[in-house]
């Protein structure tokens, strides 16, 4: 993983990374206000030893000091002198106890011993300092004096005494809080990492373009207004949603300029995935530039496509397939023009037969005759054979893929399913993208003075024709008019 590759990882799981780092920081918080609050104090000893008035006897005698207090501190932090100073203060607790929170230090080549004390009590600490400093200067005397009773050779004065301390030592909150942070990091990196190695979700370009074979040819960021409003027109639309779908749009035109597909099946891998939504903005988007479309509900079990336009669902293609209704009868105009829908009809009990009759292809080569572009919505892939057998019957099929949420396996079996019937896979959708981040890109920047705005045709292409300078099929065609949804 390179330095690029570990920024992207930060940005997509970044949740899981302020997670941590929040948790780390209350956990920091928390133990610091647990944890009992402990004061030091400190004296200082300095160690002599008797010499004679030479520089020889001198240097002798300070190396004699310095050998010296390595001995003394392992005397200080002992328990004899545990035992002495609680006696003479009367302490409640054990010897052991005090050894634990008694430190004697010494720098390197000195004749000095620091010695603090740990305490929940500030006057306490003081007092155990001072008593235990007095008590070592004794025990030195007593066990540096000959037998013959001289003077010893060395001696211990308590060079400063201890004070009150007048704040806590323990907690130390900002290390704390600093320590808490610290590890939270570590661990939030961590678990996004274990996190990304595990998922196995298409969110990127590379992976959807290994799996299927062809190129993305649009990424849609995520919209909850326009989730919740398919139905909503891009006319005047300047938003990053609306731009996407332009581009999907002119990626569909010229995906093969001499012969472009017509016919245009979308689908998806699993339910939710967006695939309905999706196949009304493409409708919509195409209508918007001019061409004459027709929106077909090929999802003849549960069909959405009236609801989002609010027409009328109880005729439609089914209706066609059995024989109740010519075309011509069921095709609905939308409240957005140069778009129709042709609705799902009744639920029937056969809709994979139905859909891979003969009729069915009649229907869609005579669609294709007489709009610019039809646009099918059919059934998830991997629940019923419904979008397989649309899909074969097509010019091609358009996968919409979640970010996020289809899994790569799925994906790859739906690409498999399109493949053994035959159908053409024109690309493949990556749908509900985040709007931020290295990964997706769109048009906020250039919005406001875009080519092919809602406002005009866009694309390149004026209304009424194709890349390929084809007229609008609808003009003087022999398919009558669609009738409006109330009529």
């Amino acid at each position: 993983m390179n330095l690029q590759d570990f920024g992207k990882l930060l940005r997509s799981r970044w949740r899981i990374v302020a997670a941590a780092m929040l948790l780390g920081l209350l956990g920091a918080i928390v133990a610091s206000l647990l944890t009992t609050p402990l004061y030091r104090a400190s004296t200082r000893l300095f160690v002599s030893t008797s010499t004679g008035g030479s520089l020889t006897d001198l240097y002798s005698g300070t190396l004699y000091s310095q050998e010296r207090v390595t001995s003394y501190r392992q005397l200080i932090t002992g328990e004899t002198l545990a035992q002495r100073t609680i006696d003479k203060l009367d302490l409640g607790m054990s010897p052991g106890l005090l050894r634990g929170r008694v430190t004697a230090t010494a720098k390197a080549d000195t004749v000095l011993i620091d010695v603090s004390v740990l305490d929940e009590s500030p006057v306490r600490a003081r007092d155990i300092a001072n008593t235990m400093s007095d008590e070592f200067v004794g025990l030195v005397r007593e066990l540096e004096t000959p037998s013959s009773g001289t003077a010893p050779d060395a001696r211990v004065v308590v060079e400063q005494r201890a004070t009150v301390p007048q704040k806590p030592v323990v907690p130390a909150k900002k290390r704390n809080i600093a320590v808490g942070v610290g590890l939270g990091l570590l661990i939030g990196v961590g678990l996004a990492f274990v996190r990304e190695r595990l998922d196995n979700t298409v969110k990127d370009r590379e992976s959807l373009e290994h799996i299927t074979g062809v190129g993305l040819i649009g990424t849609i960021p995520f919209d909850k207004v326009r989730q919740n409003r398919p139905g909503s027109s891009f006319h005047g639309d300047r938003s990053a949603i609306a731009e996407a779908f332009r581009k999907l749009r002119t990626n569909l035109q010229f995906l093969a300029v001499d012969n472009p597909p017509r016919v245009i099946v979308v689908t998806g891998s699993a339910p939710t995935e967006g695939k309905s939504t999706t196949a009304i903005n493409i409708a919509m988007a195409l209508a918007d530039a001019g061409k004459n479309v027709v929106l077909v509900d090929g999802d003849l079990r549960r069909p959405m496509l009236d609801q989002y336009l609010g027409l009328v669902g109880a005729a439609g293609l089914s209706t066609v397939l059995s024989g109740a209704a010519l075309l011509s009868e069921v095709i609905q105009t939308t409240k957005f023009p140069r778009l129709a829908l042709l609705a799902s009809g009744a639920t029937p009990p056969n809709p994979s037969e139905l859909l891979g009759s003969q009729a069915a292809k009649r229907i869609l080569a005579e669609l294709g005759a007489h709009f610019d572009y039809v646009i099918v919505d059919s059934p998830p892939l991997l629940v019923v054979t419904d979008g397989a057998i649309l899909a074969a019957n097509s010019d091609g099929a358009v996968v919409v893929a979640q970010f996020e949420r289809t899994k790569r396996e799925q994906l790859a079996h739906s690409v498999g399913i399109l493949q053994d019937v035959g159908a053409s896979l024109l690309g493949v959708v990556l749908n509900m993208a985040p709007k931020r981040g290295s990964d997706t890109y769109y048009y906020t920047e250039y919005s406001q003075g875009i080519r092919g705005s809602a406002d005009t045709p866009a694309d390149g292409a004026a209304a009424g024709a194709e890349p390929g300078g084809s007229p609008e099929r609808s003009e003087g065609s022999t398919l009558p008019k669609a009738r409006d949804s109330g009529g």
